[in-house]
């Protein structure tokens, strides 16, 4: 029963072949064959797979083409998302994407905004079903998610001005000490690294008392702390640096104090205990000294 059925599909599906191919194809045969034996390749598997790939190349009805508007915005997107990426990937290291690709990143976003808006273009045509709910993949969403995925988790918006319109001062401030911090371990990093340790101790401690205070303000993006991790690890482990930290002094004291204070606390029980004793043993000494009067008196 299976074999039958085997052939009945090989009939149905040489009976297809002969219906796309047409007349023409058959006619060519036939002439090549009165001068030339017959090639195999015509009857090969690679020669039915190229008349169904000649038939998927075919265009799509009108009605399941997109319009000429929403195929320009298509364009346009294709155009600032390489650009986007062109951006982005030389950015990584050391890592600027925040500081370099803000432009680029937020012209991608408003064309995501328009393809995904309810009516825009003309006459308020919107391209939101025909590119990005046409497919099952979600093609350009996906795409758009991976670069906002990457700004999210590099923080640029604490970074950048709203509506992307530059860095913001504390970031601008924070690059002017960055830079001023490797202009002097640059001058300095030859020879012995005592002396840059000594002249560029002043623009180092600046550089971090600023970065905790961004730290503290919610004003960090990865730009910022890729760059300060750099610059820790050119003056702690490259330059051999280093300084007493301020912080310490107080440590110390709390420190001290938590040790002493079990010390403190026994000795102040302790004397608080003597004193308790006292104030109960001189009734008791008052009293007898009131009761041998007494007997006395009754004596005499």
């Amino acid at each position: 029963m299976s074999t039958c059925k085997c052939i009945l599909f090989f009939v149905l599906l040489s009976k297809s072949i002969d219906s796309v191919v047409g007349s023409d194809v058959v006619n060519v045969t036939v002439s090549d064959s009165a001068d030339k034996p017959s090639s195999p390749a015509a009857n090969s598997p690679l020669f039915i797979d190229s008349v169904f790939h000649l038939s998927l190349m075919s265009s799509f009805p009108e009605d399941q083409e997109i319009s000429q508007y929403c195929s320009e915005m298509l364009g346009l997107f294709g155009q600032r998302y390489d650009a986007c990426l062109k951006c982005v990937i030389p950015a990584a290291r050391p890592f600027k994407v925040c500081e370099k690709c803000y432009s680029s990143y937020d012209s991608l976003a408003q064309i995501y905004i328009n393809i995904s808006s309810d009516q825009t273009g003309p006459s308020n045509e919107s391209c939101r079903e025909s590119l990005l709910r046409s497919d099952r993949l979600v093609l350009l969403s996906m795409l758009f998610s991976s670069l906002k995925e990457v700004w999210k988790a590099s923080a640029c918006e604490q970074c950048i001005i709203k509506d992307y319109k530059g860095l913001t001062n504390d970031t601008l401030y924070f690059l002017t000490f960055f830079n001023q911090t490797l202009t002097c371990f640059e001058k300095n990093k030859e020879g012995n690294h005592t002396e840059l340790c000594k002249n560029c101790k002043g623009t180092y401690r600046g550089l971090n008392e600023l970065y905790s205070l961004m730290e503290k303000n919610h004003t960090l993006c990865m730009d910022i702390e890729d760059a300060m991790n750099v610059t820790r690890k050119l003056w702690s482990k490259s330059f051999n640096c280093s300084f007493p930290r301020e912080e310490t002094v107080p440590v110390i004291a709390v420190s001290s104090f938590m040790l002493f204070l079990p010390i403190i606390f026994y000795l102040s029980n302790f004397l608080h205990s003597e004193q308790k004793k006292r104030k109960l043993i001189h009734p008791k000494r008052a009293k007898s000294y009131t009761s041998l009067m007494n007997i006395q008196d009754k004596q005499s």
